[in-house]
C-alpha cells in the first residue's frame, strides 16, 4: 500500500516540475521564417504571420510561412481521431 501511494505522489510530482521549470520553445510557436542560413527548420518564434513578416522584411532569402512541426502534430492528431473513431463505430459491410 505504501508503495502505490508513493508511486502516485512521484506521478503527481513529476509533471508539475518539469512544466514549472520549462520555458517556451522557439518551435511551438505557429509562424516561422525559412530560407538563407536558418535551414529547414527555421526560426519558429512568433506568434503572429504579421510578426514574422516585420522580422523577415527587407532580406529577399527569408520567408514566412507555417511551423511545419504543428502542422506535422495536427495531421496526427486528426488520424489518431479517425481511427478511434472507426474503432468505436465499426461499418456494417
Amino acid at each position: 500500500m505504501r508503495t502505490i501511494i508513493a508511486m502516485l505522489a512521484l506521478l503527481a510530482a513529476g509533471p508539475a516540475a518539469i512544466a514549472g521549470s520549462a520555458s517556451p520553445v522557439s518551435y511551438d510557436y505557429p509562424w516561422c521564417i525559412y530560407g538563407g542560413e536558418l535551414g529547414y527548420s527555421g526560426d519558429c518564434s512568433y506568434e503572429t504571420q504579421a510578426q514574422c513578416r516585420a522580422s523577415a522584411f527587407g532580406q529577399s532569402m527569408l520567408h514566412c510561412d507555417v511551423n511545419r512541426r504543428l502542422l506535422f502534430e495536427r495531421q496526427q492528431a486528426v488520424q489518431q481521431q479517425s481511427v478511434q473513431q472507426r474503432l468505436r463505430h465499426p461499418r456494417d459491410y
